[in-house]
């Protein structure tokens, strides 16, 4: 049998960083940073929970996409998005059916994963983290080196991956970029998802999930023909797909409300001061994205990068941190400039020719963004 040489090294590992309380950790898991929403969300719950859930799905669907108690508590929105898709995602954990969360980078597949784990469960933390060298371990079981040489294959040298705990406790488990895990490893999944039940044939026994389980997977739909999930696997999901910010309002709401929540925890300034550029890294990305300025009469040249929401809550935040550590703390062009540069040219030769093209062709012509202009051509000779 294989023993995974990392086994007691990441136990250790795992012990020591779980000693971080919830107030120094850099980024707290969404079932410690929105404690006082879930708390008040099951008081007020007053509807049925599927076994062993921590709210009902109602309440799952509000904790996601914000809404306002009776007692007059406000739920802050986590997704921004269409209700439906989450009321689908949130009603298939209800079932037997798994739920695969799909989309282009930067759609917040991980960050709903997060949330509906921690609505569900109360822990977001069992978590399988896709790989091209995710062992099959990491997905089963592996074995603590000492008791296995020592006593020989038993329970106690048995070391749970998170779904067997998800599985023996009822919980939600998570797997991210299902589609960079190898397939011999996906297919491991085929038969807990199918029959509920993993095999320990070294033992001659198995762990039957107990009402609760579930998984939430997430994959990219650009990595296509990395490790395409098998027919037989797929059907053990119920797929909803995440779309891109339908429109720029939309996108610049998530990406403050992202930014700000980032920013507090790091004692950066307030995002509203900034919101301007807010608005123009948004317009640059989706502009660039779609291959077409917002009025729709200039075609643009595409990079090869995804510009997605994520990557603008990043090139925010960055500039954010410039604006308060070199500058007089509100955001401004040259705070943003050299983070969108990064973004955009990811090919230095392709990439490069397409940012001249949209700086000369569109943002210079652009009413109120000379200074803008003036800040990107500045980081981009």
């Amino acid at each position: 049998m294989t023993v995974p040489e990392t086994t007691a090294a990441t136990a250790t590992t795992t012990a020591a960083v779980g000693e971080t309380s919830g107030a120094e950790a850099l980024r707290p898991h969404a079932e410690d940073a929105f404690a006082d929403e879930l708390k008040a969300l099951a008081a007020a719950d007053d509807r049925p929970r599927p076994a062993r859930w921590r709210l009902s799905p109602w309440a799952v669907a509000t904790y996601l996409q914000g809404g306002t108690l009776p007692d007059g508590t406000v739920i802050t929105p986590k997704y921004v998005g269409p209700r439906r898709l989450i009321e689908v995602a949130v009603t298939t954990l209800a079932t037997d059916r798994a739920l695969l969360l799909l989309g282009v980078p930067g759609t917040a597949k991980t960050w709903v994963s997060e949330h509906l784990a921690a609505a569900v469960s109360g822990d977001s933390t069992l978590l399988v983290q896709g790989t091209a060298g995710t062992p099959e371990e990491a997905v089963r079981y592996g074995w603590n080196y000492a008791q296995l040489l020592a006593h020989g294959p038993s329970r106690d040298a048995l070391v749970p991956s998170p779904l067997m705990r998800a599985m023996s406790d009822g919980m939600t488990a998570r797997v991210e970029e299902l589609t960079r895990i190898p397939a011999d490893v996906q297919d491991s999944l085929i038969t807990i998802l199918s029959e509920k039940t993993l095999p320990i044939p070294e033992l001659g026994q198995e762990v039957q999930a107990v009402r609760g389980f579930n998984v939430i997977a997430t994959a990219n739909d650009r990595d296509r023909g990395v490790n395409e999930l098998s027919s037989a696997l797929r059907r053990r999901f119920n797929t909803v797909v995440l779309p891109l910010p339908a429109t720029p309002d939309a996108e610049v709401d998530i990406v403050s409300r992202r930014v700000d929540q980032i920013g507090r925890s790091l004692d950066l300034p307030a995002a509203p001061e900034g919101l301007a550029e807010i608005r123009r890294v948004v317009t640059v990305f989706r502009e660039l994205r779609d291959g077409v300025t917002t009025d729709g009469r200039t075609k643009l040249k595409s990079p090869s990068g995804t510009l997605s929401t994520a990557e603008a809550i990043s090139v925010v935040t960055n500039g954010l941190a410039l604006a308060a550590h070199f500058g007089d703390g509100i955001l401004r062009p040259g705070d943003v400039a050299a983070g969108i540069l990064g973004a955009v040219v990811r090919d230095p030769a392709a990439d490069r020719v397409v940012w001249q093209e949209y700086l000369e062709t569109v943002v210079r012509e652009r009413d109120g963004w000379k200074d803008f202009y003036r800040a990107c051509r500045e980081v981009s000779v």
